[in-house]
Formats: C-alpha cells, sequence, structure tokens
C-alpha cells in the first residue's frame, strides 16, 4: 500500500495557496505537514480526505484491495471533534464504530488506550477539551481505516496524553498504516518525513 500525490495544487476562497506538491509515502510511513498559518496544512488534508477538490493534480491509493478508493480509507480528525454533546461518549463511538464498520477495538479497549476508562456513560458536552480530544482519538481505534489524516491532533492534549498518543500512532505504523499530520509541533514520531508549505501567516 502506498499514497501517491502528483502535481497537487490546493486553493481556498479563490486564491492558490499551494501548488504541483509530489509525495509518496509507503505502507508504515507518516508525513507531518508544517508551515505557517495560512499555507494550506489543512487544505491538503481536507484533498486528501475527499472532503474538497483538488485545483489540479491528483492524489490515489494504490495497493489496498480492501478499499475502493482513498476517502474509504481515511479517518480524518479536524479541529472540530465530530461528536453530538447530548450524546454519550459510548453513544458517539458506537456511532461512529457503525458508520465505519470493521471494528479494530471494543469500545471500553479504545477509551482505556486513551486513559479515559470509567467515563463512557457521560455526555460528550460535560467533558474538558482535553478529554473531548481524547474521546476522538479513540475513535481512531473503534473502525479500521489505514491512513490516518490528523489535523493539529495534539491541540488541547496535556504532556501525559501527547506521550500516549504518540505511542497510539507509532502501533498504527507498525501496523503498516500510514499518517499524515498537519502540526505545528513535534509528535514523537522519530522517522517521519515532513513537507513545508509556505504561504503567509
Amino acid at each position: 500500500m502506498r499514497l501517491v500525490a502528483e502535481k497537487l495544487s490546493g486553493e481556498r476562497g479563490g486564491e492558490l495557496i499551494f501548488s504541483d506538491l509530489d509525495f509518496v509515502i509507503a505502507a508504515a510511513g507518516a508525513l507531518l505537514v508544517t508551515g505557517p498559518n495560512g499555507s494550506g496544512k489543512s487544505t491538503l488534508l481536507r484533498i486528501i480526505a475527499g472532503l474538497l477538490q483538488p485545483y489540479s493534480g491528483n492524489v490515489r491509493l494504490e495497493d489496498a484491495e480492501a478499499f475502493p478508493d482513498l476517502p474509504s480509507a481515511c479517518h480524518y480528525l479536524g479541529h472540530n471533534n465530530a461528536m453530538k454533546p447530548a450524546l454519550s461518549v459510548r453513544e458517539n463511538l458506537a456511532f461512529w464504530q457503525a458508520f465505519n464498520g470493521e471494528a479494530r477495538q471494543d469500545i471500553d479497549e479504545a477509551l482505556d488506550t486513551v486513559g479515559l476508562d470509567g467515563i463512557d456513560h457521560l455526555p460528550f458536552g460535560y467533558l474538558s477539551t482535553g478529554q473531548k480530544r481524547r474521546v476522538s482519538i479513540a475513535k481512531l481505534l473503534v473502525s479500521h481505516r489505514p491512513v490516518w489524516l490528523l489535523d493539529e491532533p495534539t491541540a488541547g492534549l496535556d504532556k501525559i496524553s501527547e506521550g500516549r498518543f504518540a505511542g497510539i500512532m507509532q502501533g498504527h505504523l507498525d501496523e503498516g498504516g500510514i499518517i499524515i499530520a498537519a502540526t505545528h509541533l513535534p509528535l514523537g514520531l522519530g522517522n517521519a518525513r515532513e513537507l513545508v508549505l509556505g504561504g503567509r501567516e
């Protein structure tokens, strides 16, 4: 399995913000996308996830027979946590597990992995910012997708949770997954490549 981008360009508001990106990420590989605010990091992730159309070029997943296209192979963790505040933690995770299919971990195991066992009955809206982010990380674990697209994934996490998440990401890579992360901060992935976008503050 490998993710291939060829001459990939993206725009926002009618303005070209990056152009002619070429990269290949093989299984067990990670790419950290860095650059100033407005340089197109989030736009790039959304294009890969299939949420936005590229201005030009293409991005695809090769040799992944279980998935018909790249978007179906992706977990996208954006700035928002994509959870309903009035539903419990368990209800939210159960929805995403049913929506995505093919369980990787059960809900109890995923919450234990992110250090939130015992809070599954609480409404998501009652949680702290860091707890909400950790539940969203648990969403990555309750169904299998080989490509993780992570937009500032450690926002709101304390140092202990950052270290725990670094271990989760490394485990995903060790299983042959792919990670593309837009970040201003180190993520603890020692072998990750870096793609620096230009742009303006």
